[in-house]
């Protein structure tokens, strides 16, 4: 099945270097290209793209404002931040307002036809370093949080989902966390839905984060700080 991808970016030379990499990608249909927010949203409606490359920084309408109309108006719609900013509360808006992933424009061309293919599959593509970043904006930032909710809720998950959670955190997807645990990308999929349900939580990057805050991730500094010597 074709990705068909649209691409949000105010420099026409960005626009046309993506244009060309996703024209020779195989499974990869190029839906269109749009220079603002305002383009993206009338794109959008009229392309239906699988996935949206955006852009946050643009002229008129910015690339979160346009998030948040797409994602409203077509939830099926994937949206992957592509943008220089590594601005700690724009990574924050953007999850909020529906983005999937996150990722910066220094990244690899594998990097990025990568991003876009979890995505599609319904992944949310963060490395430890960006969801560090998201875990620094909860510390300054008040999230909503379901009446009675609780932040200590480790002891509610079982070894296997905890395993699943450190690995989503390292910035896994679904697949290579099945291999590493021997399992499948269907049963990985089920534990994450059951940590999502006991956590309270509304995706992968919340859950990435929340590993983080609590310290799940310790025990592998410690062994990097030690191999290291």
């Amino acid at each position: 099945m074709m990705i068909k991808v649209l691409i949000a970016d105010d420099h026409h030379l960005f626009r046309d270097g993506i244009t060309r990499l996703l024209r020779d990608a195989p499974g990869i249909e190029l839906a269109g290209s749009a220079a603002n927010g305002e383009q993206a949203v009338e794109l959008a409606r009229l392309k239906r793209p699988d996935v949206i490359l955006m852009d946050v920084n643009m002229p008129g309408m910015g690339g979160l404002e346009a998030t948040r109309r797409i994602r409203a108006a077509q939830p099926d719609t994937q949206i992957l931040m592509l943008t220089i900013s590594e601005q700690s509360e724009d990574l924050f808006q953007a999850i909020r307002l529906g983005a999937r992933g996150y990722l910066l424009k220094n990244a690899s061309t594998q990097e990025l036809l990568e991003a876009i293919r979890q995505v599609f599959a319904g992944e949310a593509p963060i490395t430890p370093r960006m969801a560090g970043k998201l875990v620094d904006a909860f510390a300054t930032m008040a999230m909503e949080r379901p009446a009675g909710q609780s932040d200590e809720k480790i002891e509610v998950l079982t070894g296997r989902e905890l395993e699943v959670l450190r690995l989503v955190a390292r910035g896994l997807s679904n697949k290579e966390i099945g291999l590493s645990l021997s399992i499948s990308p269907l049963t990985v999929k089920s534990h994450l839905r059951s940590i999502l349900d006991k956590l309270g939580l509304r995706g992968r990057v919340e859950a990435a984060a929340w590993a983080i805050r609590h310290g799940l991730l310790r025990g592998d500094r410690d062994r990097d700080r030690e191999g290291g010597g």
